[in-house]
């Protein structure tokens, strides 16, 4: 084999997570192949939030940049009473999170993001990017890693080092070693649904928005059982709405078809004005919350899993697509730490990785049981919030937030 193929990475998946990792290998001299099944790249669901941990890597590999002028940087994270719509709480961000974490806090389409991925990947003339490709085969061997695609029914063969799997909530990397090896399985229904639309600023729903005196933050509502996410994307000409309700499990997919009336139902009690917003927002589409949780990420053959097709986490962190380009920059940097032992590499990356993504896991655990408390554990989450000022919030922040890859 020759020493370019001896080290070429090949990956599974086109979204934020793979094609970071495509920019972070290729930067350490890496040749990389992404495979992606969709003709076309485009972005599941609509908003996305890219705390300071993510776009600090962003911009060390030359996506920020990009990204920026379609972004807007949200003046603070804002928790409200759904019912009075006064505010319960408030991080500063902006040019205070710029200051405190060394890079933005960002507010995004999902499409603007992955064009701006996309843009940075087709000026390397050291990553492959084919799309209409499936992976239907993926093969260890003494030589390497082996895996089939196949496109236009044909099929195509790539081979190296390393397969990255990086295809999502729905993986079919996972799958196939699912077949194959212990501590691999599928994803689980959250029995949670998330409900989301996008309405234009000047439209009558954008117009209620801005009334509620959330349109220039990440604005969480705030009700027992039941919260809303909102806020601007693209320049501030659109705001994402994402609400969250419990739910019966629906189709597998990015979306699928959910009984309006569960979202109707959560908002009663909700001001006037949110719920208006709601009712001019629609039609919502349903997304169930699916989530993975692998005993383990990698095989020493050659193979590792990142991004949400090793640990797809609820959105109650806003931090699924930051762990995926986490995931994404500290593999590259292992693997290239341990040229010699690739085995030891991936060993390596997967023992950091765990802890910091647990840590997470919880956060998110603990902002959906705050968020949707009731009685007197929403009373007590009102008080702490009231006598936390934004500074100490901040501080709580820092070890998510403030997170860097070691280079070395």
């Amino acid at each position: 084999m020759s020493e370019a193929r001896s080290r070429q990475v090949v990956i599974a998946g086109a979204g934020i997570a793979g094609l970071t990792a495509a920019l972070a290998f290729a930067e350490r001299g890496y040749p990389v192949t992404v495979f992606e099944q969709a003709r076309q790249l485009e972005a599941a669901g609509a908003g996305i939030q890219l705390s300071p941990n993510a776009t600090r890597i962003l911009r060390q590999l030359g996506v920020l940049e990009r990204l920026l002028p379609h972004a807007v940087r949200p003046e603070a994270v804002v928790l409200k009473d759904a019912a009075a719509l006064r505010d319960l709480g408030r991080v500063p961000l902006g040019q205070a999170a710029e200051s405190r974490w060394g890079a933005p806090y960002l507010a995004a389409h999902r499409a603007d993001v992955q064009a701006a991925l996309t843009a940075q990947v087709t000026e390397r003339p050291d990553v492959e990017l084919v799309t209409g490709a499936r992976v239907t085969g993926v093969a260890a061997g003494p030589q390497g890693i082996a895996v089939t695609a196949e496109t236009d029914g044909r099929t195509i063969e790539a081979s190296g080092q390393l397969l990255v799997g990086a295809d999502g909530v729905w993986s079919s990397i996972r799958e196939n070693l699912a077949g194959k090896q212990p501590g691999f399985g599928k994803s689980r229904f959250s029995g949670e649904l998330a409900w989301r639309a996008t309405v234009a600023a000047e439209s009558a729903a954008g117009k209620a928005f801005a009334t509620s005196g959330a349109a220039v933050s990440v604005t969480t509502f705030l009700r027992p059982g039941f919260h809303l996410v909102a806020y601007p994307v693209s320049q501030g000409s659109a705001f994402n709405l994402a609400a969250f309700t419990k739910g019966e499990r629906i189709a597998e997919g990015w979306s699928g078809h959910a009984d309006p009336a569960i979202l109707s139902g959560a908002m009663r009690g909700t001001a006037p004005a949110l719920a208006r917003l709601v009712a001019l927002a629609g039609p919502w589409t349903a997304f169930p919350i699916h989530t993975v949780e692998q005993q383990r990420w990698t095989m020493q053959d050659g193979i590792a899993l990142i991004g949400d097709a090793a640990h797809a986490m609820t959105p109650f962190a806003a931090q699924g697509a930051a762990m995926g380009i986490e995931d994404a920059a500290m593999l590259a940097g292992v693997i290239a730490d341990f040229p010699a032992d690739l085995r030891q590499g991936l060993a390596t990356w997967e023992n950091l990785r765990r802890p910091r993504v647990e840590k997470v896991l919880r956060r998110g655990a603990l902002n959906r049981l705050a968020w949707h408390a009731w009685g007197p554990v929403a009373i007590a989450r009102n008080l702490v919030l009231a006598t936390r000022p934004a500074e100490k919030l901040a501080a709580d922040l820092d070890w998510l937030y403030g997170w860097e890859v070691v280079r070395r």
